[in-house]
């Protein structure tokens, strides 16, 4: 919102602070400004002039030689290229010495022989933008419209002695969107009066019901509708008064009509609308729904498809405008129009929004009924309108207002509890202090016990609650004058949750084991939410309603794919010897058109490549191989105390190499996998040999662990017995390894599988395995006998279980 600050001053007695002042005051206030813009860009030495003569240059077809009076003894003599320019004109004139925007200095000059004593400015080179000049005068120099005085301050009459606030307001103070609203706040900051506009309308004999019918479909879309009728209107150039604050306020003047209905847009927070009555193709005004499919040109020329979420203004048939957001071109006010159907209307502020998003179209209109509009201002901006319509225009109001009217204008009203308020913000504001801070911003209020009871005018639609009277209060004491404070009561420490404790851990071991951590997008494209999503339907992954790029429109499905992309990046940088891990989630849902939020869930997933161990004095490389990264994972598990609930599963993965895969199996539910990515992905990927893993972490942290229970060091000799077993090749390491601790017992301490053999000498289909297993008793020395016993049980067990036989 930009302010003016001599526009301010119209409401609000202000001449005795500068305009930095109040920006300073109000920023403290809670109102931030972001810019305090001078709209004299030191330009100095500008005055009006007439010009008495202009003649086509001797020397040159596109220039004019001029004799303008600067309100000096003789007139002066200016070379001129403006295709506009012409006797008897009032113009703009930097004198000879004058100094425009850019530090630009005039002197005395000659132009194709002839004499230039100074320069004819344009808007443009005086310093306002080209976008706010009015389309007369984008091509050439500015022409005053009115009668001005010669040789008078130029920059006083066009409001370039003016300055103007940049308000940063946030989305709850849509009552400072209007120059009305900025005079409520400076006079509640400073404890001055507002004046209001002065309306008065002179009316005809006539009925506008005679002229207009309105009716609205749905009363829940638009609780209020007005339409007014003017007559033998003249539509022209606005006054130059009007031009320079709608110029101030970033807008660009049109014609005389559209001006008022902005201006009022801008004084009063109103979005107005003017049609064409005898373009608009009926005597009636009907409110409705669009049907899917309709189509109409906006006052942007632009064809629109509509649908049934949007509102329209029309005339019975056609449709005339979108409700609050913009136009049509077919009832646009233009310079053969002779009477005005003047629209003032309260819409739906979500209606409005749905509209605006879905057509793309964003107006000063529309962002003002989104976030709510007054509707106490309604029926009075309609007014000030037509008023202004009448005097500016020449035209003559028709008597009444034809509307169709349920809107429920209703204060709100909200109890202050003072104690309650001193304790929340640290204070000891008197009662006389709040009283006094509620009379600035023109609340009412009435005691009831020890409370206030505080009615907030409908003009400020944020107080809702009591907190929000609280900030008003306090932003009006002062934020500077609020002591500061330590925290009184019980205070905790801050801890860690067990399960960000856990998740703590996780990280810390895989960075121990030789991980470097990396973050990667959530968002993916279509194709990598694919790859790797191994446990879910393709069908699952969630795709964003308006994506910032294909890249990145759908929630990733696995961590791996953005592994490979750090793995690629590396790679081609030559740091070949890679290993990475991530904790992330991903995001899924089970349904295609999402209704609720999708499923998140939380995993940890490692990519390795290269070799693992270097040593270059010794001649020793261990490259990443599959037992690499199983024991990694595997020491993973015995950190979080899981290495007995976990166990691996050979199997085939898409995408994943076929022999060196495992599924990883908790408790007996999948929660991931690890192994080897197939040659085919690898060269997909422009990776070498990769051996990643992807974990439900939640499925981790959240899994039961039994208590770490301590044990003493053993005072006795423990015994150590290898044994080497012929199975077939399809018994897995681990199931061997469960027989034999089940078998065990108490005496058995440790169980370590240090070879595995299968080919010469072995029988087809056959494979060794040989373990270690460590017996010891903490209470005695173990006797060969004890221990005899319970190994030839293992064996036995072993034979019943699994078949397995001891090696030759």
């Amino acid at each position: 919102m930009l302010v003016s600050y001599k526009w301010l001053q119209d409401y609000v007695k202000i001449d005795d602070v500068t305009p930095k002042e109040i920006a300073e005051k109000m920023t403290r206030g809670g109102i931030e400004i972001d810019f305090v813009h001078e709209l004299n860009q030191g330009i100095k030495g500008v005055v009006v002039g007439y010009v008495l003569s202009c003649s086509q240059h001797p020397n040159a077809d596109k220039l004019n030689v001029c004799q303008v009076d600067v309100g000096e003894e003789e007139p002066v003599q200016i070379v001129c290229g403006a295709r506009n320019i012409a006797a008897g004109q009032y113009v703009a004139v930097a004198k000879v010495g004058a100094v425009l925007p850019g530090n630009f200095k005039i002197k005395k000059a000659k132009l194709r022989g002839e004499v230039s004593q100074g320069m004819i400015c344009s808007l443009q080179e005086l310093g306002i933008e080209s976008k706010l000049v009015h389309k007369d005068y984008a091509e050439g120099i500015y022409v005053f419209s009115e009668d001005v005085e010669v040789g008078a301050d130029a920059l006083a009459i066009l409001n370039l002695d003016d300055t103007v606030l940049e308000l940063d307001l946030t989305p709850n103070r849509s009552d400072c969107l209007n120059m009305l609203g900025v005079a409520y706040e400076v006079a509640a900051l400073y404890d001055r009066n507002v004046e209001l506009p002065t309306i008065e309308l002179d009316t005809n004999k006539e009925q506008a019901s005679d002229y207009i019918s309105v009716s609205v479909e749905d009363a829940t879309d638009n609780p209020y509708y007005g339409a007014t009728i003017i007559k033998d209107v003249k539509v022209g150039p606005s006054p130059l008064w009007l031009q320079n604050r709608l110029m101030a306020a970033g807008i660009r003047p049109i014609s005389n009509v559209v001006d008022v209905t902005n201006y009022v847009l801008l004084e009063y927070g109103q979005p107005l609308h003017a049609f064409d009555y005898d373009r608009f193709g009926s005597k009636e005004v009907v409110v409705r729904r669009a049907n899917d499919g309709e189509k109409m040109v906006t006052l942007d020329d632009v064809e629109r498809s509509l649908n049934a979420d949007h509102l329209l203004i029309t005339n019975g048939k056609e449709p005339m405008a979108i409700a609050g957001v913009m136009g049509g071109a077919t009832s646009e006010v233009n310079q053969e129009t002779s009477t005005i159907l003047l629209e003032a209307a309260y819409f739906n502020p979500s209606t409005v929004r749905k509209a605006s998003r879905d057509l793309g179209l964003r107006s000063d209109s529309s962002a003002r009924f989104e976030k709510g509009v007054d509707p106490a201002r309604v029926k009075v901006a309609g007014e000030r309108a037509a008023s202004l319509i009448a005097e500016l225009a020449g035209g003559t109001i028709v008597s009444g207002v034809v509307c169709a009217d349920e809107l429920t204008v209703e204060e709100q009203q909200v109890a202050l509890d003072l104690e309650r308020m001193n304790n929340r913000l640290g204070t000891t504001i008197q009662k006389t202090n709040v009283e006094e801070i509620l009379n600035r911003l023109q609340f009412s209020f009435a005691e009831n016990g020890d409370h206030l009871v505080v009615t907030a005018p409908t003009r400020r639609q944020d107080i809702q609650i009591e907190e929000d009277l609280f900030e008003e209060i306090a932003r009006l004491y002062g934020y500077d004058a609020i002591p500061t404070t330590l925290p009184e009561g019980a205070t905790t420490q801050g801890v860690l949750t067990r399960y960000q404790e856990k998740r703590r851990r996780v990280r810390r071991y895989l960075e121990s084991a030789g991980l470097t951590q990396t973050i990667t997008y959530s968002l993916t494209s279509p194709k990598k939410a694919e790859g790797f999503a191994t446990d879910y339907p393709i069908d699952t992954a969630v795709r964003l309603a308006m994506p910032m790029s294909e890249d990145r429109s759908t929630m990733r499905t696995s961590l791996i794919p953005h592994l490979f992309d750090v793995l690629t990046y590396n790679l081609n940088r030559k740091n070949s010897d890679l290993h990475l891990y991530e904790v992330g989630s991903i995001f899924t849902s089970e349904e295609k058109e999402l209704t609720t939020q999708p499923i998140e869930r939380e995993m940890v997933a490692a990519a390795f490549t290269g070799m693992w161990q270097e040593h270059p004095w010794q001649a020793e490389k261990k490259p990443v191989d599959f037992f690499v990264v199983k024991g990694i994972v595997e020491g993973l598990f015995a950190e979080m105390g899981l290495k007995d609930q976990v166990k691996f599963q050979q199997a085939k993965l898409e995408k994943m190499h076929p022999g060196r895969t495992a599924v990883v199996i908790l408790n007996n539910e999948e929660i991931g996998f690890i192994g080897q990515v197939h040659p085919t992905t690898e060269k997909q990927e422009d990776l070498r040999e990769t051996y990643v893993v992807q974990l439900d972490l939640e499925s981790i942290l959240t899994a039961d662990v039994a208590p770490v229970v301590y044990e003493s060091l053993p005072r006795f000799p423990a015994i150590q017995r290898d044994i080497a077993l012929v199975v077939d090749r399809s018994v897995a390491a681990g199931e061997v390894e469960a027989v034999i601790r089940q078998t065990g017992g108490k005496l058995l301490k440790a169980v370590h599988l240090f070879d595995l053999y299968q080919g010469e000498h072995m029988e087809e289909g056959k494979k060794s395995l040989a373990f270690s297993l460590t017996y010891l008793d903490p209470e005695k020395t173990l006797t060969d006998e004890e221990v005899t016993n319970v190994h030839e049980n293992v064996l036995e067990e072993l034979k019943k279980q699994i078949s397995a036989t001891l090696r030759a």
